[in-house]
């Protein structure tokens, strides 16, 4: 059996497939538009469209996960009586007593400090473990392959913008390439090379555009709710009890924490998410961390 190293090589070469394939459609598409159809007139926002697309797919695909910091690590004298204890209860001791100094407001569902055993850190609020680049990422969304990177605290407004510029993309060549589309069908366009890239450029346009828009109109809608895709499918627990709301702070304040106060920045793709990462306001009144021990089941990892 090949080493673990080179199978772990080979996924990582494996992952970028996809990325690939993205992009090799995206010059096909621009090499069809701009040198076969060459539609003058459009060619302005057609580069208006193509450079903002590039731009934030490109911050979405290269913007490393944030992971949590040193603070939510156990000190090492902790760690050691960690691996060494072998009863649950003992192991949530140690985590209550390190976590009575970090600032948290989650548990995992039986009420137990959120622990990540591979990464050996506490998991701030909203972190979760990726499988797939097998580390804990601060407000971990989901990982997509199709950038080959974790969506999360760093690179989530990117994400949105990525969708929304796609779209665009995606409408812009099916709304202007329409016309001779039709004339594809009525026999009215010149019996050239060109005609094959026009036929596929309005169907693949077309085919990205009704996928794009459901993904996008989902994740608009979990951004004004203020939740991951992770929270959308599981409530996150406090000490009151599981909460799928418990991060809205409102349709506005929900929008400012990916975007920003400055709406100028908005549709730029530059980071101006509020916050570190590490913690969140949230609407509840009296979620204080609660500083006494309890004897529970710790959790298991989380993708």
């Amino acid at each position: 059996m090949a080493p673990t190293h080179v199978l772990r090589c080979c996924q990582r070469g494996l992952a970028w497939i996809p990325v690939i394939f993205i992009a090799l459609v995206v010059c096909w598409s621009y090499y069809a538009y701009v040198v076969e159809l060459c539609i003058f007139v459009y060619l302005i926002f057609f580069h208006l469209f193509f450079i903002m697309f590039v731009w934030s797919y490109w911050k979405t695909i290269f913007s490393q996960p944030a992971n949590p910091s040193k603070e939510f690590c156990l000190p090492k004298a902790e760690k050691e009586r960690y691996e060494k204890e072998e009863r649950p209860e003992s192991q949530q001791e140690i985590l209550w007593r390190a976590a009575t100094s970090l600032p948290l407001y989650t548990r995992t569902g039986a009420g137990a400090i959120r622990y990540c055993d591979r990464c050996q850190v506490i998991k701030p609020d909203r972190c979760h473990h990726c499988s797939a680049c097998d580390m804990c990422v601060l407000k971990m969304d989901h990982h997509c392959p199709w950038v080959n990177n974790c969506v999360g605290f760093s690179n989530y407004k990117f994400f949105i913008l990525f969708l929304a510029y796609s779209l665009v993309y995606c409408l812009f060549i099916a709304a202007t390439v329409l016309q001779y589309f039709i004339k594809f069908w009525t026999n009215e366009l010149p019996d050239t090379h060109a005609k094959f890239h026009v036929l596929f450029l309005f169907f693949v346009a077309a085919m990205f555009c009704i996928s794009i828009l459901s993904l996008f109109s989902y994740h608009l809608w979990l951004v004004g709710k203020n939740r991951s895709t992770i929270e959308a499918f599981r409530a996150p627990v406090f000490r009151t009890g599981s909460d799928k709301n418990g991060f809205s702070l409102g349709f506005r304040k929900n929008i400012a924490q990916v975007f920003g106060d400055q709406k100028k920045y908005w549709l730029l793709p530059v980071f101006t998410s509020q916050g570190d990462g590490l913690t969140f306001p949230t609407r509840l009144v009296n979620a204080d961390v609660e500083q006494a021990a309890v004897t529970l089941q710790p959790e298991p990892n989380e993708r």
